[in-house]
């Protein structure tokens, strides 16, 4: 491959294609959720509707219930995102960087090869720029090639996969933040309900004898936030640690796949 075109390669916006994936699951998970919202108005009971939505609000559309939807909706196009950059990370490994044989030995030649390998499937997809295996070999062969020690290179390798698991952690910090973030507006919602509760409560005769039926009809309303909430959150955390443990999984992957193939076969003449 020619100079000008590592050079169009390192210049590829490499988070363009993958920027624009995500901006459109993100706003097809709003839709959804803004759909999921007025079917249920339009097809459940009262009780439903006033448990997921509070269609009883005099503000309605806009409460707490279907606000919590749209961060569900979000956490999930987050999480179906992660679920799919590790899907393609575990794809790596079939890519066929590294021989897999039992008899190659690495020198020379043939890290010249492989380097140049990586290379070429990064130029062709900028979105493995910002993956773990081709970024792994990349480093482990320019260190090699630089110092001529398999320690070193082993080295770099574990630095490497070090750095690699925090930026595993770093990408579901928004996943954590919407799970915080939903069972409190939860507990907003509740503290609004049974604050327009007692405001109701206030402003009509205490000797009404449907006083105290309404009294708890709202009460029970305004803890229904809670409750969804809480399920919501139950969901998304569930999501993200099964995923980020998928994600954990496929590195660990690529890093035994670099021990096997580049590290245990390199050789210094």
């Amino acid at each position: 491959m020619s100079t000008t075109t590592h050079a169009r390669a390192r210049r590829a916006p490499a988070g363009r294609g993958s920027g624009r994936i995500y901006l459109g699951v993100v706003t097809l998970s709003l839709i959804l959720a803004v759909g999921f919202i007025f079917l249920i108005d339009l097809t459940q009971g009262e009780t439903v509707k006033a448990l997921l939505i509070d269609r009883e609000r005099e503000t309605w559309p806009l409460t707490v219930q279907n606000v919590m939807w749209l961060l569900f909706a979000f956490g999930c196009a987050e999480l179906l995102v992660r679920l799919t950059e590790t899907r393609a990370e575990e794809s790596e490994l079939e890519a066929g960087y590294l021989p897999e044989d039992d008899r190659t030995i690495l020198q020379g030649p043939e890290l010249r090869v492989a380097y140049s390998r990586v290379k070429e499937a990064m130029a062709a997809d900028p979105r493995r720029l910002q993956r773990f295996l081709p970024r792994l070999i990349l480093r482990v062969i320019a260190q090699f090639q630089t110092t001529k020690s398999v320690e070193q290179s082993t080295t770099i390798m574990n630095a490497s996969l070090e750095l690699y698991i925090h930026e595993v952690d770093i990408r579901y910090n928004m996943i954590r933040y919407v799970v915080w973030a939903i069972p409190a507006l939860g507990f907003i919602g509740t503290v609004i309900g049974i604050s327009l509760a007692l405001s109701f409560a206030s402003n009509v005769d205490l000797q009404d004898p449907s006083l105290l039926l309404e009294l708890t009809k709202r009460l029970g309303v305004a803890f229904n936030t809670t409750l969804l909430a809480l399920a919501m959150s139950m969901l998304l955390v569930l999501g993200q640690h099964k995923i980020q443990a998928y994600e954990e999984r496929s590195l660990n992957l690529a890093g035994q796949y670099c021990l096997d193939n580049l590290i245990n076969r390199l050789y210094v003449s």
